[in-house]
C-alpha cells in the first residue's frame, strides 16, 4: 500500500529537530533506519503528517569506547556495531547479538536507537541493554536527561521517551567476563521466540556476578534480577541453571501468536536461557 499524504523534513542539528516536532507536536514523528515506522505508514496503522528524518544529524552517529564507558549514537547501523573491532573487544555480546539480527540488508540500515526507542517487545536490542545496564539519552525542548534501560520500557510501544524528546545516543560500562546471546526464531529474518542475554563474571571457580535478560516473552523486555541471583555463588551446575531458569519463567509473561502457544514459548525460553548461561559460563 501507499502511505497517506505527509510532509518530509530533514533537519541538519538536533536543534531544528527538536524545534519540528514541538511545532507539530502529535502530528509529527521521527524516523532512523525506517524498518519499523514505513512498513506501519504503509499499512495505514501510523497516518504521520509530518516526517522527520534524522539521518542528517551528525550529532547522533559514531561509537567511542574507553575504559570506563562505551557510548553509541543513535544513528550507529546494526551493520556498524559488527564492524567495529574496539566494540567488538571491549563489548563482544553486541556483535554477537548484531548478526543475528534480520539480514544484512536490514542490519545496513537498521539502527541501534531506532532498535531500542520504539518500545516493540520484538526487538533485539532493548533486552541486551538492560542486561548491559545501559542508559538512554533523550533530549527534548526542555533539555537532557538520561533512562536506565531497565526503567525506560513501559508496555507495548510504550517507552519513557515524549513526544517531543529524541534518543540521542546509548552508554554503558565495559562489560566484564563470559557472555552470550542466544536466540530461537522460526527463519532468517524473524522476531525471536525467546531470546536471552547473558553476562556472568567469575572469581574463585564460581560466579560472582550474572545479568541475564530475555527478549519477546512479554509486552517489555525482561531483566530478571531472580534469574541473575540465582547463579551467583554456583559454578553453573545443573541444580543452579534450573533456578535461574525458573525465576525467569516467574518473571515473563509469554502470549500465545504464531509463534506458539503459550506453553511452547515458555519451554524455549528455559533451553534458550540454559543454553546461553552455559555459553557465558564457558567463556569467563
Amino acid at each position: 500500500m501507499i502511505p497517506s499524504a505527509f510532509e518530509y523534513h530533514r533537519p541538519g542539528d538536533l536543534a531544528s529537530a527538536i524545534g519540528i516536532l514541538t511545532e507539530y507536536g502529535d502530528e509529527a514523528r521521527v524516523i532512523a533506519g525506517g524498518h519499523s515506522l514505513i512498513p506501519m505508514m504503509k499499512l495505514r496503522m501510523a497516518q504521520i503528517g509530518h516526517l522527520v528524518d534524522l539521518q542528517n544529524l551528525d550529532e547522533l552517529k559514531g561509537i567511542r569506547v574507553t575504559g570506563s564507558a562505551i557510548t553509541i549514537g543513535a544513528l550507529v547501523t546494526q551493520a556498524e556495531l559488527i564492524a567495529h573491532d574496539g566494540l567488538a573487544t571491549a563489548a563482544p555480546i553486541l556483535r554477537e547479538a548484531a548478526l543475528q539480527i534480520a539480514d544484512p540488508q536490514v542490519r545496513y540500515m537498521g539502527t541501534v536507537g531506532g532498535n531500542v526507542a520504539n518500545g516493540d517487545p520484538g526487538n533485539d536490542m532493548p533486552g541486551l541493554m538492560q542486561c548491559l545496564n545501559a542508559r538512554f539519552t533523550l533530549v527534548g525542548p526542555d533539555g537532557s536527561r538520561d533512562v536506565a534501560a531497565r526503567d525506560f520500557y513501559h508496555s507495548a510501544y510504550m517507552t519513557e521517551r515524549s513526544d517531543d524528546e529524541i534518543l540521542t545516543q546509548i552508554t554503558f560500562a565495559p562489560p566484564a567476563g563470559g557472555f552470550a546471546y542466544e536466540k530461537q526464531k522460526r527463519k532468517i529474518g524473524d522476531y525471536a521466540t525467546a531470546a536471552a542475554a547473558v553476562q556472568l563474571t567469575k572469581s574463585g571457580g564460581t560466579v560472582a556476578g550474572a545479568s541475564i535478560a530475555m527478549t519477546n516473552l512479554s509486552d517489555t523486555p525482561v531483566w530478571s534480577e531472580a534469574a541473575g541471583a540465582a547463579l551467583v555463588g554456583s559454578t553453573c551446575g545443573a541444580e543452579a541453571v534450573m533456578q535461574s531458569v525458573a525465576a525467569m519463567l516467574g518473571d515473563i509473561d509469554p502470549q500465545q501468536d504464531n509463534r506458539g502457544p503459550i506453553d511452547f514459548k515458555r519451554h524455549v525460553a528455559g533451553v534458550i536461557l540454559a543454553r546461553a548461561i552455559a555459553r557465558a559460563w564457558s567463556r569467563a
